[in-house]
């Protein structure tokens, strides 16, 4: 096959495919109880340096217990797979848990505004981008490795400076002899997905958009499913076509009620943007950044006193409600900014 250019960006995540195979096929298959805390989960299958993914999507469905869990272990060095990388990976970097990352979309939070954090960390040389890839790239790397195969063919990123910033390869079509993008498959070292419910036995159910977890969960050679609540696995039998991650991918499942608190958990609560706000506005420095890791991370034992913390459950009903639309939509950290930039 003709090589005809290659990508500046560094190969992270990539295994031979033979050799993931090899190393998925001790994972048992058998239905047994994979419950654990979170603490647990997090000090049996996180290690220094892994490379790390999270499932959800931006601001929504993220395990942002599973992140807490982490800042507070004091993980290190992890590379991010950031392929809509927003309140997570901001986090993730102010808890100094990430050294390098695969850029896709990151250090933004969308309408709220760029990331402080973020941007201080990598211009400062603390976070490394090491490779740059456009979202449909990252979501195939996962579908790669979920494949089995080495590579997906693909027509993105052609004549762009993001392929010249990444790790891809553009070759000759043996075909038509046209220039076609190979993206390296991507199987991260562990992954982290919050879902809507699962059973003991690690299958996970949803109700609406998946994103790309289908094909993460896949790829994943370890996998830790967060979720709102476990249900019988005759509940899951009741209806088995919502059920996108069979348990044999699963290494441990944590019941986590609120778990990607302060985003977004669709149908069930609405992104909490008074600490949202809060995180935005204190980690524009270093200094601020600390002092909210002190209040929220290592100033609580656990996810349910952070949660107190953060309004306890008078709070949580009231996003639940706001979600539904039942409730007006009150934003005070909104408003005291507004104010203090002279609009109405």
């Amino acid at each position: 096959m003709k090589i005809l250019a290659e990508g500046q960006g560094k190969l992270v995540g990539w295994h031979d495919p033979d050799e993931q195979r090899e190393w998925v096929s001790k994972k048992s298959r058998a239905m047994v109880d994979k419950r654990m805390s979170i603490h647990d989960a997090v000090e049996k299958f996180v290690h220094d340096g892994d490379v790390i993914a999270m499932g959800g999507f931006g601001h929504i469905r993220i395990s942002m217990a599973a992140i807490y869990e982490m800042i507070r272990q004091k993980v290190r060095n992890l590379t991010m797979l950031g392929k809509t990388g927003v309140h997570d990976i901001d986090v993730m970097i102010g808890g100094g848990l990430i050294s390098q990352v695969e850029v896709a979309y990151c250090f933004g939070h969308e309408l709220r505004g760029l990331s402080k954090c973020g941007r201080n960390a990598v211009e400062s040389g603390k976070v490394k981008v090491i490779s740059e890839i456009s979202n449909a790239g990252h979501q195939w790397r996962f579908l790669g490795g979920m494949m089995g195969v080495p590579f997906i063919p693909t027509r993105t990123m052609l004549g762009s400076d993001t392929l010249r910033k990444s790790s891809a390869k553009v070759v000759e079509d043996p075909w038509s002899k046209k220039p076609i993008c190979l993206l390296p498959s991507a199987n991260p070292d562990i992954v982290f997905i919050h879902v809507p419910r699962c059973d003991k036995f690690g299958n996970c159910q949803y109700d609406g958009y998946i994103v790309e977890d289908f094909e993460l969960a896949r790829a994943a050679r370890r996998l830790v499913i967060t979720t709102e609540e476990i249900i019988d696995n005759e509940r899951i039998r009741e209806e088995p076509w919502k059920t996108v991650i069979p348990g044999f991918f699963v290494d441990a499942v944590v019941e986590v009620k609120y778990g990607s608190h302060p985003c977004n958990m669709p149908g069930k609560y609405y992104f909490d943007e008074e600490i949202i706000g809060e995180w935005l506005e204190m980690s524009k420095t270093e200094e601020g950044t600390k002092e909210w890791m002190e209040k929220y991370v290592f100033g609580v034992k656990d996810f349910s006193e952070y949660l107190e913390k953060c309004g306890g459950i008078e709070k949580m009903h009231y996003l639940e409600k706001l979600e539904r639309y039942e409730a007006p939509l009150k934003a005070p950290w909104l408003e005291k900014k507004l104010k203090a930039g002279g609009k109405k």
